[in-house]
């Protein structure tokens, strides 16, 4: 399939640039997988179309500050994005940064008093940036770093960041540091939608894919056959598997709640025994349509960007020429766009 298979257009008016004072009053369009028309409602109903028995997966990874203004020795200003910890001790992390092939191995970076960073090593466009932290580096990182928020979130200076931007860049359910961005689909959520969701006999389970550059990268080549994934951990608990097992075998729904974990999911499922393996790994899974998948029934997810990664799978789920009538509808009822945006939940 051609990237342009996945293209449309929308607005730039419907990008949500800000979060609604209350989460779960984001609008939800309803999507029944046997093809009925659309329901539009708000997350706040959500208990309302999950049945006793259902699975609701969370993707419980947290969003570091992980945008960085600093200098270079020559006074240049630089940004850094931090994208994953490399496996060494220390604070080495692969990095995306501006001008990346001026950056040469042993400049210095300064970020504060506090932090400075040794520029180690590359690999294409990511640089290994070793910092030197004179306090606790998450901690430093919570003081100075900045919301990784997309770049169609304008905020045009430091200035511009929020509080807000901090708080409400981030679940509610987020507890294992690590994503350079956010699981947006997980934003919608409360505490007290949990809790409905719960006493209804709705199991909610756990798991952890620390998201990166494979979830937000754009797709840069024709076919997208040829687009390479770069990988993002994942981590299945044997709690969250023997849960999934355990439904699967009796026939009983399994929602994820975003496209990370869908692919935490579908990349833990192993053919051969039939059933979720627990662990650690590093996923490279490209889901696109034609995918079959074997561990999800149905998905809450935002409304993506085109010709992404997300919304070729988003197409798997329900066909390209439906997701794109889908998205025609959600831009003609002004439902809002990508990260601070609307959803939908298909079941």
């Amino acid at each position: 399939m051609k990237l342009s298979d996945f293209d449309y257009d929308y607005p730039e008016a419907l990008v949500a640039q800000h979060p609604l004072p209350q989460r779960e009053l984001s609008r939800m369009m309803v999507i029944n997988r046997s093809g009925d028309d659309p329901i539009h409602t708000t997350v706040s109903k959500l208990e309302d179309y999950l049945n006793a028995g259902d699975v609701l997966v969370l993707n419980t990874t947290k969003v570091l500050p992980v945008r960085l203004y600093g200098q270079k020795e020559s006074g240049g200003a630089i940004e850094v994005l931090l994208l994953r910890k490399a496996p060494s001790l220390g604070n080495q992390w692969w990095c995306m940064a501006t001008h990346t092939k001026r950056l040469k191995n042993g400049i210095v970076l300064t970020f504060s008093a506090e932090l400075t960073a040794t520029i180690c090593d590359r690999n294409n466009d990511e640089i290994l940036i070793d910092f030197q932290c004179s306090d606790d580096f998450e901690a430093t990182l919570q003081k100075i770093g900045l919301p990784p928020l997309p770049p169609y979130i304008v905020r045009n200076t430091v200035d511009d960041y929020s509080q807000s931007d901090r708080s409400r860049y981030q679940t509610v359910f987020a507890q294992h540091a690590g994503s350079a961005a956010a699981p947006t689909a997980g934003l919608h959520l409360t505490d007290t939608i949990l809790n409905q969701l719960r006493s209804k006999g709705i199991t909610i389970a756990e798991v952890v894919l620390h998201v990166g550059r494979d979830t937000f990268q754009p797709v840069r080549v024709d076919s997208i056959a040829d687009h390479q994934m770069h990988g993002e951990e994942l981590i299945i608990s044997q709690d969250t598997a023997d849960i999934i097992n355990k439904a699967k075998e009796e026939g009983r729904r399994i929602i994820a709640v975003g496209t990370t974990s869908v692919r935490a999911l579908e990349s833990s499922w192993d053919m051969d025994q039939g059933k979720l393996i627990a662990g650690t790994q590093t996923t490279q899974i490209f889901i696109t349509p034609g995918y079959i998948f074997r561990v999800i029934d149905g998905l809450l997810t935002n409304f993506h960007q085109p010709k992404s990664t997300l919304i070729m799978l988003v197409s798997a789920l329900l066909t390209r020429e439906r997701v794109l009538d889908l998205y025609k509808a959600a831009i003609h009822e002004n439902y809002r766009l990508f990260s601070f945006g609307d959803c939908m939940l298909i079941i």
